[in-house]
């Protein structure tokens, strides 16, 4: 029970069960995941907006251009979004964006979509 102790609960669901992946916390119970910061602990709503970083901890900004980092499959769509691809003139979504998706952007062939900062890297 310490080490579930020592992370912070969830800050959409405020479950306790949530652990380390990388340097992401993440929620078993709603799936929601967050940046491992030192400030988590300390806040009370768990939430940071201040900065928005990678998949690797680089601080992301509006008109970025980042690669995606792993597969992503889009629903509705057969084809998915390769590793690899690069995404030009990112927009970072105020308040953390609709469930962890804070980039919104236009990906080639794909139209625009929002995308999570933990599956892509700063070019």
């Amino acid at each position: 029970m310490t080490d579930s102790d020592a992370l912070p609960p969830c800050p959409q669901c405020s479950s306790e069960y949530t652990y380390e992946l990388g340097a992401l916390y993440v929620c078993p119970e709603c799936a929601h995941e967050w940046a491992a910061t030192a400030s988590d602990e300390t806040s009370e709503s768990g939430f940071t907006d201040a900065v928005v970083t990678d998949a690797v901890g680089n601080p992301l900004a509006d008109g970025d251009t980042v690669t995606v980092v792993k597969t992503v499959k889009i629903k509705g769509n057969p084809s998915s979004i390769k590793a690899g691809t690069k995404v030009r003139n990112i927009r970072l979504v105020e308040g953390g964006g609709v469930d962890g998706h804070n980039i919104d952007c236009k990906v080639d062939g794909f139209g625009a979509m929002l995308l999570k900062s933990s599956v892509v890297k700063k070019v």
